[in-house]
């Protein structure tokens, strides 16, 4: 039986285009080394419990890096919460000790540079009436990146555990499972 312990992953990416008034693209990147294979969740059926593991660790030590990027005007702080709705579709909850790291950048009203406008600017920002479906597409691409990066992880050496090898998924049994 491989040892697995945590996710063993990597980096994901993924992005979505949403319609409001005009076309609007939300892309997601993530650094994803946490979670717990039990955990593990993908289009709603438990994955992580159906393949079966030898446990390196009992607890959650990893972290995740997730940067929401978009084109549309909006607040950032808002769109940079719907990462942790992106990775909890995947099964993990966080842990105490999981470094989650989450940021969003916009690149609407670039302009010129900051250094050459005057002392007032003038922002346009879309109505948060009408954020429903980019804050829902933030999310889909959320947990699309993540799953995208557990399945492109590599087998990899620990220096906690003595030496052992933390397993990527096994993409074929994932597959099956996921059929």
């Amino acid at each position: 039986m491989r040892e697995a312990a945590t996710r063993t992953s990597g980096t994901g990416t993924s992005s979505r285009r949403v319609t409001i008034g005009q076309d609007w693209t939300v892309a997601a990147l993530v650094q994803a080394n946490h979670g717990l294979r039990p955990w593990l969740t993908i289009c709603g059926k438990p994955v992580g419990q159906m393949m079966p593991e030898g446990r390196l660790i009992e607890k959650e030590t990893g972290s995740i890096i997730v940067i929401l990027a978009t084109d549309a005007p909006l607040s950032l702080r808002a769109l940079a919460k719907r990462a942790a709705i992106g990775i909890g579709r995947a099964g993990t909850p966080g842990g105490n000790n999981s470094g989650d790291i989450f940021m969003a950048f916009s690149t609407a009203d670039a302009g010129d540079m900051p250094q050459r406008r005057g002392p007032l600017e003038t922002v346009t920002q879309m109505n948060p009436e009408h954020l429903d479906p980019l804050y829902l597409a933030a999310v889909e691409a959320v947990d699309e990146a993540v799953i995208n990066a557990i399945v492109a992880g590599d087998d990899v050496a620990t220096v906690k555990s003595k030496g052992k090898t933390r397993h990527a998924i096994d993409q074929a049994q994932l597959s099956a499972l996921c059929r």
